[in-house]
């Protein structure tokens, strides 16, 4: 016997009972978005550690000399063959460490965190985890420009992104209202200085590689000691 089920008594009158059901669970699920990535002290612990691997991975990648194949004074010879994988690894690890006090500056000055803004640092953790790849690419064919330029992606899709994150902690009010908007344009300012040197660093390449390399480094210590000289720590 085929069964009959009144509309009204599963729905309640005119089906008001599902459009309650639809506006619950719409309900809820916006509430689910805005508790979702709001804690700034989990995305931080996280960040240290996917720049903690990144940074370990980075010295994996050094390999000694096999001790069958050095004979006498050939020890001299080949640790030199060991030199693009020491300079680009140096490299590395100063472009991860700049990077990481770069993201920590936005993570202390935000207030909250919102499910977007967590996407973004995200995202940024996943350029983050292409560094050791794009460091043996480059120890590997450390001459060619290709290689280079793909090391300069990697560093302009981490500006790009942290760039981003930072602008979009700005416009969704995620940085305290008292924050003078100097130290906004400070950060801003930053990031944009940093990258147009990378990249003045990158077409630099056409020269040859190792002025390329020799540039980016001179950069990034700048970056890392902070000279007091007027004219260099003011980039």
């Amino acid at each position: 016997m085929k069964s009959t089920v009144n509309p009204r008594r599963r729905y309640g009158r005119d089906g008001v009972g599902s459009k309650d059901s639809c506006y619950n669970s719409v309900r809820w699920q916006l509430m689910y978005n805005r508790l979702a990535g709001s804690n700034v002290e989990r995305l931080a612990a996280l960040s240290d550690g996917i720049f903690a691997v990144a940074m370990t991975l980075l010295v994996l990648d050094l390999h000694v000399p096999a001790s069958d194949a050095v004979h006498g004074s050939g020890f001299g010879k080949a640790l030199c063959t060991l030199a693009p994988q020491i300079v680009t690894y140096l490299m590395s690890f100063l472009t991860l460490g700049i990077f990481w006090n770069g993201q920590q500056v936005q993570l202390n000055y935000v207030d909250r965190s919102d499910r977007h803004f967590t996407w973004i640092h995200l995202a940024f953790l996943f350029g983050i985890t292409l560094m050791p790849f794009s460091t043996k690419l480059l120890s590997e064919f450390i001459t060619q420009r290709g290689a280079l330029l793909c090391y300069w992606a990697n560093i302009l899709l981490l500006g790009a992104i942290l760039f981003a994150a930072w602008r979009y902690s700005v416009r969704a009010k995620l940085v305290p209202a008292d924050t003078v908007a100097e130290i906004k344009s400070i950060v801003e300012r930053r990031i944009i200085v940093a990258q147009a040197l990378y990249a003045v660093g990158a077409l630099l390449c056409a020269i040859n590689t190792y002025v390329s390399i020799a540039f980016i480094v001179l950069v990034q210590l700048n970056f890392a000691v902070a000279p007091r000289i007027k004219w260099l720590s003011e980039i």
